[in-house]
């Protein structure tokens, strides 16, 4: 009997592995928020299953996902899939790493004395009240979609889905949280990021983001190689209209995304920035986030570019403001940004320009001040229906600029899952 339980099993597990041949990448719904703009993952990171079903928000910057859970330290047998959660020891590899990412305004872990090796103690750190609270590290399950590009294809793979290592978070860490988040969605270079964890072993570590303009509608988020398929052009894989720039560092520890652009211009007049100049791509901040120096010969630069529309009264945060009905079928001049590999990414007016209300389009850079720690980082309002490419494994981003212009967008991915 014990026999014909293996035979069975080496049968399924071939069949099993036929059926997900051409599912060699995993999909993820993205969510913007309606209140705060920031953009979210269902708590599952698959379509939300209830609606009560809490958000974590996506930050390219985390060191690894936490969430508002609790870990169980039971005596009697409990899988994972029952969803029962485990302490990970201190002296595990993952541990370290995640000491390594230590943030020394966030209290500190020397509690070994109380509770010795049996847990990795970790400082989950929310970004938007800049708060952290001591936690631990644990380990859970995830049931991914995973796709051929077109559509979410069965799942799980494997079947009891993906194990990974994230860490649990007190509540009051996530009591100010807006709009249903309750923890973090880690998409950085860190090893204990969510790309990193659930690549695929026979794919590259690439991920995919394209963040939604829209709150009716989603976004997508790709783990792995691709191809990549929206509904409006069934034939066109975005891969194929992807411009590529090296992604940089700046060192071992620095876990954002940046790349090097050689220049700014508007309506092909440059603007005067530092050489060689770094952009941070941050899902923390809504608008592009200038220094002082770049972000008034921006303003300079836009405002005689567009001197034949008649300025209104500035809203805050913004600085420039334009009346929106004089703007036209024609828009407003493309920023374009030349990147280190003289690739152009160009920023049109559906990313640069935020209809405030009262008439007025503004111009939607924001004024950091002079002593920013990163002279430029790009928001999501710049990101948004924009399809980028990380390439961890060489280092490179690929970016695709406005999608609308190929008359697509970011809410165009057809989750609409297929049978098995």
């Amino acid at each position: 009997m014990h026999l014909v339980n293996i035979l069975f099993f080496l049968i399924f597990l071939s069949f099993s592995q036929n059926a997900y041949s051409r599912y060699n990448t995993s999909v993820i719904p993205i969510t913007k928020d309606e209140s705060t703009s920031l953009h979210k993952v269902a708590y599952s990171f698959r379509l939300r299953s209830w609606d009560g079903e809490p958000y974590l928000f996506l930050d390219l910057e985390a060191p690894f996902t936490w969430k508002d859970c609790i870990l169980k330290h039971i005596d009697i047998a409990c899988g994972l899939e029952e969803g029962c959660r485990f302490p990970v020891r201190c002296d595990k590899p993952l541990c370290k790493e995640a000491k390594s990412y230590f943030n020394p305004t966030c209290p500190s872990l020397n509690i070994t004395a109380k509770y010795g090796c049996d847990i990795c103690a970790v400082t989950p750190f929310n970004p938007v009240t800049n708060t952290c609270k001591i936690s631990q590290m644990t380990t859970d399950l995830v049931n991914l979609y995973l796709t051929d590009g077109r559509n979410p294809g069965p799942g799980p793979n494997p079947p009891f889905g993906n194990e990974f290592v994230l860490s649990c978070a007190p509540k009051s860490l996530v009591a100010h949280f807006p709009g249903n988040m309750t923890g973090v969605a880690a998409f950085s270079w860190s090893g204990l990021a969510f790309p990193r964890q659930l690549s695929f072993l026979d794919i590259a570590p690439k991920f995919a983001l394209c963040l939604p303009s829209v709150t009716s509608g989603l976004g997508v988020a790709f783990l792995g190689d691709g191809p990549f398929y929206f509904t409006t052009s069934r034939s066109l894989d975005l891969r194929s209209v992807l411009s590529y720039t090296p992604m940089v560092r700046k060192s071992s520890k620095s876990l954002g995304y940046y790349i090097k652009i050689n220049r700014i211009s508007v309506k092909g007049a440059s603007v005067n920035i530092p050489k060689s100049s770094s952009v941070k791509l941050s899902s923390r901040v809504p608008y592009t986030v200038l220094r002082s120096d770049i972000y008034n010969a921006l303003l300079a630069g836009f405002s005689k570019a567009t001197v034949n529309i008649p300025k209104v009264t500035a809203v805050k945060p913004f600085g420039l403001c334009l009346k929106d009905s004089a703007i036209g079928t024609g828009g407003v001049p493309k920023i374009d940004l030349e990147t280190e590999s003289g690739k152009v990414w160009s920023i049109s007016g559906e990313n640069s320009m935020k209809r405030v209300g009262n008439g007025a389009a503004c111009l939607a850079f924001v004024d950091g001040g002079s002593r920013v720690a990163d002279a430029i980082v790009m928001g999501t309002f710049q990101m948004e229906d924009n399809f980028l490419l990380f390439d961890l494994g060489n280092q490179k981003l690929g970016f695709s600029s406005s999608l609308l212009s190929r008359g697509t967008s970011c809410s165009k991915f057809n989750f609409t899952e297929v049978a098995k």
